[in-house]
């Protein structure tokens, strides 16, 4: 079977990731990711080795930038079977009319409404509602995290609601522009976009959250309540962590007791930017009370969505019909435990 041609709109905290994601699967050819602008992000893909196109109104600045560009954002659309679009949020609507144009098929992340694409994507939950799609849409950071272990659970369990608070980052380790530097700032208008979210695809959950912005850059926290439809014990929802794909449990116990523990452990295991794909579960803050859980769970905001971009691939171009199937290959090429 001919790999499947993938071009990665926008070369940012996103597209960069899942570009390097692509080049790694042997069922996949990156042909190559756009920039609108002549940065370090703009060299870095070419010293990587990735072909480069930019806008036609772009072209001249790259070349006096000294900077190799292979055509225009057009001529690469002429290129590809698919098109992963990582630009900045809001801009879809414009972008979606050029994928259309070309015929080629799109997937756009969270940053993105679900009435954008009326389709919405996770791995684990609902892989084969895109399959064959011409366009989806990959969850947000945030919500990728709730639906992993949320899925699971109410599979198992049934949840009668959740009740979630995200402490969010405040920007990117890369991003110098936003705050706040010093500051907790409540997200008041609720609930948060990240319930509706995680209903995009399970629409039949009764779930609420909320969110607060704090002076950091490194991870998401998520503090979650669920009440569930049985009693349980805390040992059988460790179990059914355990056996979750793309889940993984760490103790305080070991030091890991922060954010900051989580991620030198994503550098320890040598990982590429050290990026941390799985959701981190402290094991020993599960807590189960009759029909009620408490846990925490930290999110990589950068690099969560990455695998369920490369998922979302195989699903909507038809190359692997069985989800567990592309999990498994997806996880085997980048390195994170089966």
């Amino acid at each position: 079977m001919a790999k499947i041609r993938v071009g990665v709109n926008g070369y940012g905290t996103i597209g960069k990731r899942v570009a390097s994601a692509v080049a790694l699967q042997d069922d996949m050819e990156l042909v190559g990711v756009t920039k609108t602008r002549p940065s370090f992000e703009a060299k870095a893909a070419v010293e990587k080795g990735f072909n480069l196109y930019v806008p036609a109104d772009s072209v001249q600045a790259f070349k006096d930038a000294g900077i190799k560009v292979n055509g225009t954002i057009d001529d690469m659309l002429k290129s590809v079977d698919i098109v992963v679009d990582c630009t900045p949020g809001n801009v879809g609507e414009e972008y979606k009319a050029k994928y259309q144009a070309a015929g080629v098929k799109a997937i756009f992340q969270g940053g993105e409404d679900h009435a954008l694409t009326g389709l919405s994507f996770n791995s684990t939950a609902n892989y084969s509602e895109s399959w064959g799609a011409q366009l989806s849409r990959v969850v947000s950071c945030n919500t990728t995290g709730l639906l992993r272990t949320l899925n699971p659970l109410d599979k198992k369990l049934k949840i009668k609601n959740a009740f979630v608070t995200i402490v969010r980052r405040a920007a990117d380790p890369g991003d110098s522009k936003t705050g706040p530097v010093n500051a907790l700032e409540p997200s008041v208008k609720l609930p948060t976009h990240h319930g509706p979210d995680v209903q995009s695809i399970m629409p039949w959950l009764n779930i609420n959250t909320m969110a607060v912005k704090a002076s950091t850059t490194l991870m998401h926290i998520q503090t979650v309540v669920v009440q569930l439809e049985q009693e349980t014990t805390t040992e059988n929802v460790l179990e059914i962590f355990r056996s979750a794909p793309r889940v993984r449990l760490v103790k305080s116990k070991d030091g890991i007791k922060s954010t900051a523990n989580v991620m030198e452990l994503a550098r320890e295991l040598g990982r590429d930017r050290s990026d941390m794909y799985e959701i981190v579960v402290w094991e020993d803050g599960v807590k189960v009370v009759g029909n009620t859980l408490y846990y925490y769970q930290a999110v990589h905001q950068e690099s969560d969505v990455i695998p369920e971009n490369i998922d979302c691939i195989r699903s909507m171009c038809k190359l692997e019909q069985d989800g567990a199937a592309s999990q498994a290959k997806t996880n085997k090429s980048m390195g994170i435990p089966q």
